[in-house]
């Protein structure tokens, strides 16, 4: 792994400055959502003509990184439910067994890679279509002050129908009282926990493009509170998965040493946008680059059945620039927000 490290650096600066750069933009992503790390490192790593097993592996350490450093701010804005995460990570353990090796017995019939980008595109294009949609739709009810949540007051946050139905149905014992005041079974929680576990060790990813809306939407969590904690059980997740991956030879730190390099400054703007951006917000840019995303590794895939190079590197381009736009949008309605507070403080004073 070392060895590879050094010849990315000696032989190609520019596949160097692709990385840092990609992981500055996808941390800011993670630290913003919750997830966005290996959802679209792994595909671009798939495009880039990696073998699965090395781009699964190699997202999974970089969401591993990323996630220490997100959560780190998470935790001093108050938004990480440590109950909520520490239950999950039992049922997420499991699940990443089962993924993985699912994902070796694939590599050796030679089919892995496009069963993993088939997955993907269903997979972030169902999501992100049920989540613009809801959002697009609310009228602003659902959304949450940031500040009030950091403060501990939940009292505002709106559960969505889905949570009170799936509440009010499954009510075996034992149950636990989360922040907010939300009671659900233990059983809810570990069965979202194994199945984006599952999802974790398959696919490379830290789960969190399922796990956060399924703790919004099957558990009821608030939306910041959502992200941070999926935050905290991603850093178990994560580094459970990556030791697995590196105990196999998946894990190439010429890949992962660069990514971490850029995200450790996104991880940290985008944690802090959280505080200042409303939770309706989130899910509407959430949504729009699980959708974009899904578009990208559609038509790589494509390309790559095709044999057409043309429509692989769309493919690629499609990944990072949905990224980028995406990232950009983040700091665009940050700035925007911090601007109208100060407005707002100003003409109080005055």
């Amino acid at each position: 792994m070392l060895s590879s490290l050094t010849g990315i650096l000696d032989s190609s600066p520019e596949m160097l400055a692709l990385f840092v750069g990609f992981g500055l933009v996808v941390g800011l992503l993670f630290g913003f959502f919750g997830m966005g790390g290996s959802f679209l490192v792994t595909p671009a790593l798939l495009m880039l003509g990696y073998p699965a097993t090395v781009a699964v592996g190699s997202g999974m350490a970089f969401v591993f990184g990323t996630a220490v450093i997100a959560t780190l701010k998470h935790h001093d804005l108050g938004q990480v439910d440590y109950k909520l995460g520490a239950i999950m990570i039992a049922g997420t353990t499991v699940g990443i067994e089962v993924g993985r090796a699912s994902v070796f017995y694939l590599e050796e019939l030679g089919l892995a890679d496009g069963i993993i980008s088939v997955v993907y595109v269903f997979l972030l294009g169902g999501i992100g279509l049920m989540i613009t949609r809801e959002s697009l739709a609310s009228d602003g009810g659902g959304g949450i002050d940031h500040d009030a949540a950091a403060a501990e007051d939940l009292s505002e946050y709106e559960i969505p129908d889905i949570a009170k139905k799936i509440q009010q149905t499954v009510r075996i014992p034992p149950m636990v009282t989360l922040r907010g005041d939300i009671r659900v079974s233990v059983w809810v929680i570990t069965a979202v926990a194994f199945s984006t576990g599952i999802l974790s060790g398959f696919l490379g990813v830290g789960g969190g493009f399922i796990r956060m809306p399924a703790m919004i939407y099957a558990i009821g969590v608030p939306t910041p509170v959502a992200v941070g904690t999926d935050l905290f059980e991603i850093v178990f997740s994560g580094g459970i998965g990556s030791y697995l991956y590196g105990q196999s030879g998946g894990v190439d730190l010429g890949i992962v040493v660069p990514l971490l390099f850029g995200s450790a400054l996104g991880a940290r703007i985008g944690s802090a946008a959280t505080a200042v951006v409303d939770a309706d917000d989130i899910k509407v840019y959430f949504g729009g680059m699980l959708l974009a995303g899904s578009v990208a590794v559609g038509i790589g895939e494509i390309g790559t059945y095709l044999g057409n190079e043309t429509l692989e590197t769309l493919g690629l381009v499609l990944v990072i620039g949905a990224a980028v736009v995406v990232a950009a949008a983040i700091v665009f309605t940050t700035l925007r927000s911090l601007r109208a507070t100060r407005n707002h403080v100003s003409a109080t004073a005055d």
